[in-house]
């Protein structure tokens, strides 16, 4: 059975946490899938994972739209989210358009959106419009120049003190789950008994109700950033160069291809 939004719902306080990664392509998608990942974020880091960006700022709709239907075709089971692209919601009619294109054209499931108070308009246009929609506070790339960088962000009374005012207000706006970037672990348990929504951490603590991580930083691609709340599951980057290595040195020497993969 597909994930939907209601089994997502379901799962706040529920034993059963939730799991998300984020995903690019095809090929990956199918691959996670298949593996039960309850959520697919095609998130707006593909502009630096995927297309060499030193930010998330340049990604654009096009490339959005792009990845975002390369894995909804892939994905089968797991409930894909597209994140919207920095200036891709201004205006709630702005955010409205775009987050339809992405399920129109793009097929996903749902969008998500940086920020709290500040886009109260968007969020209320978008839950009245019948776009399902997770929020999204703590560290938020899109606006990381104005935090200070990629810092954590809470530590501080009043920094924490409206980090959990934007979580309850965009829990009573209608947000379906909520993720907690780069937060203090105390912050991140206040922010999931605060809200009735589900929270998904990164960077957030084991009190969340889910957890997501980039899957290049999870699969150990060596990417440039390596925050410390990544755990790597593998060593792909290394175990890339190596096959690389070898088909290269295979070839230079006329091993490959030998008769047995010759027509």
């Amino acid at each position: 059975m597909r994930v939907t939004i209601k089994d997502i719902l379901a799962r706040k306080g529920s034993r059963e946490k939730i799991t998300a990664l984020t995903c690019y392509d095809y090929l990956t998608a199918r691959i996670l899938d298949e593996a039960g990942l309850d959520i697919l974020l095609v998130g707006d880091s593909l502009g630096m994972v995927m297309l060499g960006y030193e930010s998330t700022v340049p990604v654009t709709m096009r490339d959005m739209l792009h990845h975002v239907k390369a894995v909804c075709r892939g994905a089968k089971k797991s409930l894909v989210t597209a994140d919207m692209p920095l200036g891709s919601y201004d205006n709630p009619a702005q955010a409205v358009r775009n987050a339809r294109r992405f399920m129109k054209e793009g097929g996903a499931d749902a969008v998500k959106l940086e920020g709290g108070a500040r886009i109260r308009k968007q969020i209320e246009s978008l839950t009245a419009a019948g776009v399902p929609v997770m929020g999204h506070l703590g560290l938020t790339p899109q606006s990381a120049s104005q935090l200070g960088g990629y810092r954590v962000q809470g530590q501080g009374r009043r920094e924490a003190e409206a980090i959990v005012r934007d979580a309850v207000l965009l829990d009573r706006l209608g947000v379906f789950a909520l993720v907690l970037e780069c937060v203090p672990a105390q912050l991140g348990a206040k922010v999931t008994r605060s809200v009735r929504c589900p929270t998904i951490g990164i960077g957030a603590g084991p009190k969340t109700d889910g957890q997501v991580l980039v899957t290049q930083d999870m699969l150990g691609y060596e990417t440039k950033v390596s925050p410390k709340f990544v755990r790597r599951y593998a060593s792909l980057g290394a175990a890339v160069r190596k096959a690389a290595k070898r088909f290269s040195e295979d070839v230079r020497r006329g091993a490959f291809p030998a008769a047995q993969e010759s027509y």
